[in-house]
């Protein structure tokens, strides 16, 4: 007979499979509609493209569409990378420079990114800059990831994450990355964007020498 306790860690063990098998159901179904979406809009237009389309490519339910993504805007916006990101840089030895720890921390999150996904981020880029509607809920984004760094620099430091240092440095990394990220884009993916954003971080790092 088994004891009450080895029946409590069965029950467990079985409650974290079935929740870690229905996460992995969610991430499928969430990447299957970015990616039927991302080449309707390649192939008819993202404004010729709707909804329901895109739910019947991905073969799901327009309902199901809008669980994982309220808007169609979202389905092109929304990524992972950020809590990626604050995990890598949360990584890096306390005694690294806030740069030095940043530049450490982007090369480790995007190494870990796949060609086929990196062309789907190229894809979402061009869209975003391309597209009124996508262009401005893009800048809402960049807001929240200059909150992110700068509170994961103030978590390192013990600084205060609204202190104008902190956001500045915050403001600074972005603007550094986007400008690695609108080259990446005007060579159409041809320089790898890890190289990019590597060099542009150095370049700050750096103190922005011309």
């Amino acid at each position: 007979m088994s004891s009450p306790q080895r029946a409590d860690r069965n029950s467990a063990a079985s409650t974290s499979a079935v929740t870690s098998l229905r996460e992995r159901k969610k991430a499928k179904t969430r990447r299957t509609i970015q990616e039927e979406a991302l080449r309707l809009f390649a192939e008819q237009g993202y404004e010729a493209t709707t909804v329901e389309q895109i739910a019947e490519a991905a073969e799901v339910s327009p309902s199901t569409f809008f669980r994982y993504f309220p808007t169609k805007e979202d389905v092109v916006i929304q990524d992972d990378y950020d809590p990626m990101l604050l995990e890598a840089i949360r990584a890096q030895p306390p005694d690294l420079p806030p740069l030095t720890a940043l530049r450490a921390a982007f090369r480790t999150a995007f190494e870990s990114i796949g060609p086929e996904e990196l062309d789907q981020m190229l894809a979402r880029i061009k869209l975003t800059t391309s597209v009124p509607a996508l262009r401005a809920r893009t800048v809402e984004g960049l807001f929240a990831t200059i909150e992110l760094l700068a509170a994961a620099m103030a978590e390192r430091s013990g600084r205060d994450p609204r202190g104008p240092a902190v956001r500045t440095l915050a403001g600074a990394v972005l603007g550094v990355i986007l400008t690695a990220l609108f080259g990446w884009v005007e060579q159409d993916g041809r320089t790898p964007l890890l190289v990019l954003i590597d060099e542009a971080l150095g370049y700050l790092e750096a103190g922005l020498p011309i």
